[in-house]
């Protein structure tokens, strides 16, 4: 049986969420385009009401997420409800500003990657950061390169065991929160032509020999997010820090282009309902207009066309949302979910886009003006259809998996 309602459980976590991204992140979302920053005190209170950048499991010392059942108790057996409060937690504080979801401390992206591949001494040790009561803390994940990002068989960075030791060289573009992250997981290859078998992910801490950050980039949206580049030198990685151990490769089908998948069938699904809380801000920015103005002393929402565009923008964005959701549910009860995450990866920015131009359009110049929201969100929208994998790669994605005996080239 199909549920469309959600729990009391998840329904009041995600109404804490709204109200948070409407009250608190909404008025200063403007203020941080322009800076390029939140100050440092809103990231310590968000952490201090338990808001955190990708979750860390309670086993290794982090809190059970809202609506999970507590560690030992006899519903411990339930299925996770974890990626649907990822997901609505994702709609709703990108509806605020989706920058403030990109930099929330915590393991991040990287989370996932040490979850589903490292050893219990790696989860205990890089989860550690993130326990409730220590200072804020981000974690990163760096696979795309300046040559490459969709295709990630094709990285060039360079790992090269020496000793006790892993020999990094190479770049890493498109980093968020690469700068400031207390370690960040990198993926490298010991020969570029040795394709996915050849591919190795690493735990690289700060501070780290031969390890620096390169440039910060300037971005046409996202503006309050930190995006860096990461350079590598003869950047020497323990052993301990490569991450599943020597034994994770020496096993049959041991390779860290898995973890990367796997890392991105969680995450596209909130990376979906991030553009779903764009487009549901960008239809609640022009619906408010619209019901506020006048046209040739007519109201505007007594033209026909215009009210059907608002009923399709709306009927697009549910759609979209019921997309991520089905991901996310398939994902908490452990069900593969390859082609629903990329379903929801593939269709949700579009509408994102769509709305966002749409209002634009039909706001006309009072759109356009930078103290206008829709403006914003106009150009944050775009990067949703590029980052964790492009739409194209999304459409390929699935249909490879409708149809899996056909090569598509």
């Amino acid at each position: 049986m199909v549920a469309f309602r959600l729990s009391s459980r998840l329904a009041a976590f995600e109404g804490m969420v709204r109200d948070l991204a409407r009250n608190v992140i909404r008025p200063l979302a403007l203020e941080a385009d322009r800076t390029h920053s939140y100050p440092a005190s809103f990231y310590d209170s968000l952490a201090a009401m338990g808001y955190s950048g990708g979750q860390v499991p309670e086993e290794f010392g982090g809190e059970a997420a809202a609506g999970e059942p507590a560690a030992g108790s006899e519903s411990k057996k339930r299925p996770s409800s974890s990626n649907r409060l990822m997901v609505l937690g994702s709609e709703w504080l990108a509806y605020g500003d989706p920058s403030v979801i990109l930099n929330i401390p915590g393991p991040g992206l990287g989370g996932p990657p040490v979850q589903i591949t490292g050893t219990p001494e790696q989860k205990r040790r890089f989860f550690a950061p993130f326990k409730p009561g220590q200072p804020v803390a981000w974690g990163a994940y760096a696979l795309t390169e300046p040559h490459c990002g969709s295709d990630a068989k094709a990285i060039r960075t360079r790992c090269v065991k020496d000793g006790d030791h892993y020999i990094l060289n190479g770049r890493k573009t498109y980093c968020s929160n690469g700068a400031r992250a207390v370690w960040t997981v990198v993926f490298a290859t010991l020969d570029p032509e040795g394709g996915r078998a050849a591919q190795r992910a690493f735990v690289v801490e700060k501070g780290t020999p031969g390890f620096s950050v390169g440039k910060l980039e300037s971005k046409l949206g996202l503006r309050a997010c930190e995006t860096a580049e990461l350079v590598f030198e003869d950047c020497r990685v323990p052993v301990e820090n490569l991450l599943g151990g020597e034994e994770y490769y020496q096993r049959a089908g041991g390779t860290s282009f898995k973890t990367a998948m796997k890392t991105f069938d969680k995450s596209r699904p909130m990376v979906a309902a991030m553009a779903v809380g764009i487009a549901r801000a960008a239809y609640h920015e022009l619906r408010d207009f619209v019901s506020e103005g006048h046209l040739g002393g007519r109201p505007i929402l007594r033209n026909a066309p215009l009210r059907i565009t608002l009923a399709t923008m709306r009927r697009k964005i549910e759609a979209a949302r019921l997309l991520c959701l089905r991901a996310a549910w398939m994902a908490d009860h452990g069900e593969p979910n390859s082609k629903e995450a990329s379903m929801s990866k593939a269709y949700a920015p579009q509408i994102g886009q769509w709305v966002c131009s749409e209002a634009l359009h039909i706001m006309g110049g009072h759109g356009a003006q930078r103290e206008r929201f829709v403006e914003k969100l106009y150009r944050d929208v775009k990067v949703f259809d590029i980052f964790e994998g492009t739409g194209q790669i999304q459409r390929l994605v699935v249909a490879r998996r409708l149809m899996p005996n056909i090569r598509i080239q």
